[in-house]
């Protein structure tokens, strides 16, 4: 049993950023019921082409990741019998997730007042491009625009002289770091209501959410008065650090060490790689003379790992006690052992999914496949007390799907 079984969030938004954080609260129990256009659902079933990856037919992982574990009803908002069965679904909620906008929120009679009429305790939870007060609070906007561009994602990572800017890594990655944002935010409203009975209006941006993963770094060019800068890529990354960078290995792979005492682990890294003589090295006997002959230093160890594959050497360096790791891509990381033992890659439906990365009693979520679209229209309303004739009316009517 998770630790939000019991608990009903009705989500009506699209696309990835609030998606996302209803597949958390899924994954951790909540029955989550998901509100979609009547006719042409959430436009993110359409999403098929990502780069050059593309995907035919079902499943579809571009729906399934946010949407795992969820019900799909089919509700037609711009009508009144349509607004009504939002209410009356709200009615028996905890929780109402929304990624609409306020203009939006307002037209279809789903803002904070109009839901907090039919249930005083809900809990009210939105997200939105870049924060509920500002000029710009009734702005749309995607993970690009706001998480990754505006929050200074991209031009830290990005090396000076290069033509435009490094795009992020994937689809929805600064959505998903978002929504498992609000979905914390979301438990933690739970838990006041529990303890004092006040119930609360959760906020999460993407701006907010880009911001606070660069909050070491931003916190440090203002302190400082500078941004940071990437370094050119090639570099070693570690100018008075050995031990801290990437080496290339005889595959054409690379590995990563991170270790920030250098002086601690450079004799255990030397007997890991067979060159115990460097342990007795006067140019690396200390700390201070590891930082003075780094450049020294780091070729040696590139010509060294440059001699074996990274297959061997993660055999060799499993007993290594300073922190490495190997430099996986996307697909890479589907055979790592330790990635499977954490059951940090979970099975849900016909897809291979990444588990959210929250779990409780050393056990991974169990979520199941997303839904088809509408797919449980008929048992959500028959379960918030509708009957037959209401149903096929509402149907009839165009109100639902």
């Amino acid at each position: 049993m998770g630790p939000l079984e019991g608990i009903r969030v009705l989500e009506v938004a699209m696309y990835g950023f609030v998606p996302s954080a209803g597949a958390v609260l899924a994954d951790w129990g909540a029955d989550v019921v998901k509100v979609e256009h009547a006719v042409t659902g959430d436009p993110q079933r359409g999403l098929r082409q990502v780069g050059r990856m593309r995907v035919e037919g079902e499943p579809n992982p571009n729906v399934e990741h946010a949407n795992r574990g969820k019900r799909s009803i089919g509700v037609d908002m711009s009508v009144p019998a349509g607004c009504e069965v939002i209410h009356e679904l709200a009615r028996g909620a905890d929780v109402f997730l929304t990624s609409f906008l306020p203009q939006a929120r307002t037209k279809f009679g789903i803002d904070v007042d109009d839901i907090r009429a039919v249930n005083p305790a809900i809990v009210y939870a939105r997200g939105s491009a870049l924060g509920p007060r500002g000029a710009e609070a009734d702005k749309g906007g995607f993970d690009m625009t706001a998480f990754w561009c505006r929050a200074s994602v991209a031009a830290t990572i990005t090396p000076p002289g290069t033509d435009g800017m490094i795009s992020p890594p994937g689809p929805a990655f600064g959505d998903t770091i978002s929504g498992t944002n609000l979905a914390g935010g979301i438990a933690a409203a739970l838990l006041k209501r529990e303890r004092t009975g006040e119930t609360s209006v959760v906020d999460v941006s993407l701006l907010g959410s880009g911001l606070w993963a660069m909050g070491h770094t931003i916190a440090l060019s203002a302190h400082l008065g500078e941004p940071m800068v990437a370094p050119v890529p090639g570099g070693h990354g570690a100018p008075t650090n050995p031990l801290s960078g990437l080496y290339a290995t005889a595959d054409g792979r690379h590995l990563s060490l991170v270790m920030l005492q250098p002086a601690k682990f450079w004799a255990d890294v030397c007997h890991h790689i067979d060159r115990p003589e460097l342990a007795r090295d006067p140019r690396f006997g200390t700390g201070e003379q590891l930082a003075a002959n780094t450049e020294a230093a780091v070729r040696i160890l590139r010509e060294v790992f440059a001699t074996r594959t990274l297959a061997e050497w993660t055999t060799r360096l499993a007993t290594l006690s300073g922190p490495w790791a190997p430099v996986q891509d996307s697909l890479q990381v589907g055979a790592d052992p330790q990635i499977l033992a954490n059951e940090y890659l979970v099975r849900a439906g016909e897809l291979d999914l990444v588990a959210n990365p929250v779990q409780f009693d050393v056990a991974a979520p169990e979520p199941t496949a997303g839904p088809e679209f509408a797919a449980h229209t008929d048992e959500v309303l028959l379960e918030a007390g509708l009957d037959w004739d209401r149903i096929i009316a509402l149907k009839t009517a165009g109100a639902i799907t």
